[in-house]
């Protein structure tokens, strides 16, 4: 397809193929990918590397921990090198962004681990720098969204910092590590059951993953529509907020309140309502000392601002950069509406399938890490069944009843002309024994943030699903490359 532009200036790509300048990086990672297979003795061409997604599932603290904990023992086994791709939704995000901070994380991965480690055992954010930040957001936006709040309240709270970094000037064109890809979902999609719901954010676009619609991710969020608005590139801490924003959705909120097993809801007002708090208590003039005078004066139009935002639930809202256009290739939902509300992925599907599934990434092997709250398999078994009803590639996924009660560590799904998915649930009767709902009511995606003491167990039992099946996952990835190698092979004779 050819790329299609609104009214006036702003680059918007009509299109399924990738991105030139990954495709660059693709190319260049293949390369360390092949040097990673032949130090194990694994048949291998340069035309025929496989490609291998890693996925990191949603799960708050735990997720971020657990994904940590992976890549570590990961790289340990002598791995890392074989991925391609790293996709995370929710928790996992925090993890993603704390890891591409440092240039070449992979490369020192121990260090940059323990710097992470170091970081999140600490107390966190000062009160003051965190509303300071949120009269940055305020003033620097033209939509001020919940989404702002809870980076500044929330996530803080478990990342313990303001990374006020830009995904696009994050990446280098050396990179040695995967590619990242952050996913959300857009929520009018998602409610209304139409369009596309799948948005991902990478280093170079920001898009909509099946329809094919993409903008540069440096433009993510300004205005496309007659004379384009230019807004600032949302910050690390911005986009690690709106991966997160669970409570996002109120349609899911109704169903958690009527669920008698669900999560308490009412933290996630308190949050909220914290804030407003403490803006009363400044405005009434009780210990004011801790903020400076320039916080203080705007804390009416932000108390303001926030309560309205609660009153009509305003969550992730961006400018839409697909509307007045016309293009028959966009389905007409995703046009209409000069913004769209973007939310965590993981209200839809806890896992950032549908970024790795995309025909043009040719993904041979899919490495899926789940953290999930409760049932470990359900976002394959999730995706299996949007897969058949998308008609994507996707083997087909059979979980028995013993399974869910008592998951075992490794689990591999193959199917004709579809991806080998390999599916590794964090807690599993090899590394917790019977004691797996302990495991999971010990470490709860609405704790308070994990002590060190908790961290530290978590990474080793995290670790632990490769360390213990190291070889299984070696034979996979085998399987996977010496497969495309024989195919490749007898397309040449």
């Amino acid at each position: 397809m050819s790329a299609s532009k609104p009214k006036e200036s702003g680059e918007v790509r009509i299109g399924h193929s990738l991105n030139k300048k990954e495709e660059e990086f693709v190319a260049r990672r293949r390369n360390t990918v092949l040097q990673c297979l032949q130090k194990f003795v694994i048949r291998c061409s340069q035309d025929a590397v496989p490609n291998i997604a890693l996925l990191g599932s949603g799960g708050g603290q735990r997720a971020m921990v657990g994904l940590l904990g992976s890549l570590v023992q990961l790289d340990k086994a002598g791995l890392l090198d074989c991925i391609l791709y790293l996709s995370g939704v929710s928790g996992s995000t925090w993890c993603m962004a704390s890891l591409y901070k440092e240039p070449d994380w992979s490369t020192k991965l121990e260090t940059v681990k323990d710097q992470i480690i170091r970081r999140i055992s600490t107390p966190g954010v000062k009160l003051t720098d965190a509303l300071a930040k949120l009269k940055k957001y305020y003033y620097g936006k033209d939509i001020f969204s919940l989404t702002d709040v809870w980076a500044v309240m929330l996530v803080t709270l478990y990342v313990k910092e303001i990374d006020e970094c830009k995904l696009s000037e994050q990446w280098s064109q050396q990179s040695k590590d995967p590619f990242p890809i952050y996913t959300v979902i857009d929520k009018q999609c998602k409610q209304r059951e139409e369009g596309d719901p799948w948005f991902e954010i990478s280093p170079h676009e920001a898009g909509y993953s099946l329809t094919g619609a993409f903008v540069e991710t440096s433009s993510f969020g300004s205005q496309f529509a007659n004379k384009m608005k230019k807004q600032d590139e949302m910050d690390m801490l911005y986009l690690q907020a709106l991966c997160s924003s669970v409570f996002a959705d109120e349609e899911e909120i109704w169903k958690w309140i009527k669920d008698p097993h669900s999560p308490p809801i009412d933290q996630c007002y308190q949050v909220l309502l914290n804030l407003v708090d403490m803006n009363l208590t400044v405005l009434k003039g009780t210990d004011p000392s801790a903020l400076d005078q320039s916080i203080r004066t705007t804390l009416t139009d932000l108390l303001i601002s926030v309560c309205r935002c609660i009153a009509q639930w305003i969550w992730g809202r961006h400018y839409n950069f697909l509307h007045s256009m016309t293009d028959e290739a966009v389905p007409a939902a995703l046009l209409e509406g000069e913004t769209r509300d973007y939310e965590d992925a993981g209200l839809l599907l806890n896992s950032p399938y549908f970024s790795v599934l995309r025909k043009e990434r040719d993904i041979d092997l899919i490495i899926s890490l789940d953290f999930s709250e409760a049932d470990s398999f359900t976002t394959v078994t999730q995706t299996a069944e949007m897969c058949k009803k998308l008609k994507i590639p996707f083997p087909e996924v059979n979980i028995t009843n013993e399974d869910v009660k008592k998951p075992k560590a490794f689990y591999v799904f193959k199917g004709k002309d579809a991806p080998t998915v390999i599916h590794i649930p964090l807690f599993n009767v090899v590394n917790c024994g019977d004691k797996i709902d302990v495991w999971r009511k010990k470490y709860g995606t609405s704790q308070v943030p994990y002590s060190a003491e908790m961290i530290a167990e978590l990474l080793q039992v995290s670790g632990k699903n490769f360390s213990i099946n190291r070889s299984k996952l070696l034979e996979q990835i085998r399987a996977v490359a010496e497969a495309k190698y024989f195919q490749a092979q007898a397309r040449q004779l």
